[in-house]
């Protein structure tokens, strides 16, 4: 059995990989398939994860990770079988919302929350090393790249805050170790 990790965007997948990495997760890359997770929102329109698939002749588990969630995943007729149980792990309202509470800025979004996306608040708000947050890919691994425990603690800290997602919903902190 392995693992197929569905990222909805590049940040997303960046933030696994930087867990994976600094062995974080309650899974390892050895249980996944082709070793590494993809940035894919559904299987049928992605070469790389349908080609990972048709190599691998066990059982796969998929785990969806993203924001917005409510797409239904659809399984390729060919694939039906070897596909198990699929999983959704969200970061609503925006994945930003780590770089929030990793700043202890969570009271100073919610006084604006309703007028202002928690992406535009860290354009606005964070910055590190001299460089303001700007949606990049390159930001995530610079800011926690080295602080691995910040982002573990912001993972857990967002499940505390955040109470309960839908009910097919799970946490990134339930992916923790």
């Amino acid at each position: 059995m392995k693992y197929l990790i569905m990222c909805e965007g590049p940040n997303e997948l960046e933030i696994i990989r930087l867990l994976l990495e600094h062995e974080q997760l309650i899974i390892t890359e050895d249980d996944l398939l082709n070793l590494i997770p993809y940035h894919a929102r559904q299987i049928g329109n992605n070469a790389a994860v349908k080609a990972a698939l048709n190599l691998y002749h066990g059982d796969v588990h998929v785990l969806r990770i993203g924001d917005k969630l409510n797409d239904e995943l659809k399984i390729p007729r060919e694939y039906k079988g070897k596909i198990k149980d699929i999983k959704k792990y969200c970061t609503k309202p925006e994945l930003e919302m780590l770089l929030i509470l990793s700043e202890n800025k969570e009271s100073d979004f919610e006084k604006v929350k309703s007028r202002i996306s928690p992406k535009t608040f860290s354009k606005e708000n964070v910055i590190y090393n001299r460089i303001r947050y700007n949606n990049n890919t390159a930001f995530y691994r610079d800011y926690y790249g080295e602080r691995i425990d910040l982002l573990v603690d912001s993972i857990k800290r967002y499940k505390q805050l955040k109470g309960k997602h839908q009910r097919d919903e799970l946490y990134l902190a339930d992916l923790l170790k």
